[in-house]
């Protein structure tokens, strides 16, 4: 009995130097708008404003603070799902590697897994150097410290912030990467799979500053974090992958 062929899927080939244009759209544009952003956040007072409206709705406490939906299904689930889809992403690129039927997803795949970690890695690190505070550790949200910007000295003896930028957004943000791994295989998925990391980031991020968390421009240089070692590991990623690609069909012709 016949069974049906499979159809093996076509992926799009290795990607040129990227183009003034590609890196307009996608570096310097975005880039700008993230300092212009952060500017109306950061140095006009956008920041405690949203945050204030959201501590008022919330009876002048943070009353999402340890809420079920904020705290366990947002916060913790998560968390989980961010996690479970990385290993994931890393099952499928352990597959491609060793099976020959799969290697037109080897660089993609890798390339995801490498996004990923390298994207809340570096939120992780860059907490760990800002030294700013959580809305919820400030004075005028019930804590009891008084607001330190970015650039300004902390106080000596004043405890170390963890909050710049924003670490959970960044499980879901992460997965802007999705745009640079659909550019690899269907372009035409681009534009959805980009709606994959900003819905999960944005509600991770939505629900983080419900709590106290986090002000917005927390969560916007958590985007801009990601956005930017997604572009820069992507274009890194499509070099290398070309010199391989050459290199085998050079090897090829030599043999042939």
């Amino acid at each position: 009995m016949s069974s049906t062929p499979a159809v093996p899927l076509v992926l799009t080939a290795a990607l040129p130097t990227p183009s003034p244009r590609f890196l307009r759209g996608h570096l310097w544009l975005p880039l700008l708008a993230v300092l212009a952003a952060s500017g109306m956040l950061m140095g006009w007072g956008g920041d405690q404003w949203l945050a204030d409206q959201f501590y008022r709705l919330e009876g002048h406490h943070w009353a999402l603070q340890n809420a079920w939906l904020t705290s366990h299904l947002i916060h913790k689930g998560g968390k989980w799902a961010s996690t479970f889809g990385a290993l994931l992403a890393i099952v499928l690129c352990f597959h491609a590697w060793r099976h020959q039927r799969a290697a037109a997803w080897r660089w993609p795949l890798l390339y995801l897994v490498l996004a990923v970690a390298l994207g809340t890695g570096t939120v992780s690190l860059l907490k760990s150097i800002t030294h700013m505070d959580c809305p919820w550790d400030l004075l005028r949200y019930g804590g009891a410290r008084e607001y330190v910007g970015l650039f300004a000295a902390r106080p000596q003896g004043m405890p170390r912030g963890v909050c710049f930028p924003a670490g959970h957004s960044s499980a879901g943000f992460a997965w802007v990467s999705l745009y640079f791994f659909a550019l690899m295989v269907r372009p035409a998925w681009r534009w959805g799979a980009l709606a994959i990391g900003l819905l999960a980031g944005g509600v991770f991020g939505l629900s983080q500053q419900l709590r106290g968390a986090h002000f917005l421009s927390h969560d916007l240089w958590t985007l801009a974090t990601c956005w930017t070692v997604s572009l820069l590991l992507f274009l890194l990623v499509q070099r290398v992958r070309l010199r391989s690609e050459h290199g085998t069909a050079a090897s090829h012709g030599a043999h042939a």
